[in-house]
């Protein structure tokens, strides 16, 4: 079977940059970024900052970085950080947030990841005394990746951050398809950034570019998180080559999210029609359908036999993830194959 026959939905981050992200990097204007002389990382990080509402970004190699400095910037060693049970900060980043910067964890648990305000409200402890772990953030997620690309309904965004802003508690969103809930629901990114005291999103997902996602805060906290980001080797040279890529994408794949969305939606109803009940329909670009009684690393591997390769995710549950290097065709290809498996 050849590669190009392969339809991969393990990700979006399998994403191949165009040729005109390509012509981009190639031409861009670097500096050393470590020296803060990278202009074009000073034009990605300005951008990024300005969607979504704050007076300054922080260029990262991964999400991941990106996620561990926002929550360091607000939590000390021994304090704690509340977040879902399936949130990718807990599940996703290999124990950073302890290991690294001695941050503490709660969860609350959803079938979804929708934050459920009464839910994190009970869990709040923002002084807890000498003897028990205050409270010093609330991380939420949107969308939420093992959740299926859920999108979190701004109204309980807002009632969330008010909340945790009364009692003097930070809120930091992981962001990393945030492009994909403002392209599916037209909120506009400074209407959902300027709830958080911090926001990290991702380039290399939806947006297709190679590497990179932006931390964003005030100017204060983005000058500490540098120093973090430091500390922790993660200092990059001429970085604008990688941040050239990133404008790239600000400028030309947002917008096209929706065909990501649409094609999802393909996969989903393929599923659907051989495989009643299996499947979760999309609100984005990630599917993710029940196995029953299967073994979710079974249907994967055939599924693979077949030219399709998707996720194992959890006991019972496998995952999809449409890109823009799959077409909606390409999907509702997949999806039969994917239906019929489940089916069988």
């Amino acid at each position: 079977m050849s590669v190009a026959s392969v339809i991969d939905l393990r990700s979006d981050t399998l994403t191949q940059p165009s040729a005109g992200m390509r012509a981009a990097m190639t031409s861009a204007s670097v500096g050393d970024d470590v020296y803060d002389e990278d202009p074009t990382v000073h034009e990605l990080e300005a951008r990024v900052a300005a969607l979504l509402g704050h007076e300054a970004g922080l260029f990262t190699a991964t999400g991941s970085l990106a996620n561990q400095l926002g929550v360091a910037l607000h939590v000390g060693p021994g304090e704690e950080v509340l977040c879902d049970a399936r949130a990718h900060i807990a599940r996703a980043e290999m124990g950073a947030h302890g290991a690294l910067h001695g941050v503490t964890m709660r969860t609350w648990v959803t079938n979804d990841g929708v934050a459920d305000a009464a839910q994190i409200t009970n869990l709040l402890e923002p002084d807890a005394g000498p003897y028990l772990v205050s409270t010093r953030c609330v991380a939420l997620e949107n969308t939420h990746n093992f959740g299926g690309g859920t999108i979190q309904p701004l109204p309980g965004l807002q009632r969330v951050t008010r909340i945790c802003h009364d009692l003097g508690v930070k809120v930091h969103l992981d962001g990393a398809r945030l492009w994909n809930a403002h392209v599916a629901t037209g909120v506009p990114l400074d209407t959902y950034g300027r709830l958080f005291d911090t926001v990290s999103v991702c380039l290399s997902k939806g947006l297709g570019a190679p590497v990179g996602s932006v931390l964003v805060g005030t100017a204060s906290e983005i000058a500490r998180a540098r120093v973090l980001r430091k500390r922790l080797g993660a200092g990059w040279r001429q970085a604008g080559l990688l941040a050239a890529a990133g404008l790239y994408a600000l400028e030309h794949n947002i917008g096209r999210l929706a065909d990501d969305h649409a094609a999802a939606q393909a996969f989903a109803e393929a599923v659907e029609a051989r495989a009643p009940h299996a499947v979760k329909y999309p609100e984005t670009n990630i599917v993710v359908a029940s196995t029953e009684r299967t073994k979710p690393a079974a249907v994967v591997e055939a599924a693979a036999a077949r030219g399709v390769r998707i996720s194992a995710l959890g006991p019972k549950m496998i995952r999809a993830v449409t890109h823009l290097d799959v077409s909606v065709e390409d999907c509702a290809r997949a999806g039969a194959i994917v239906g019929d498996l489940l089916a069988n």
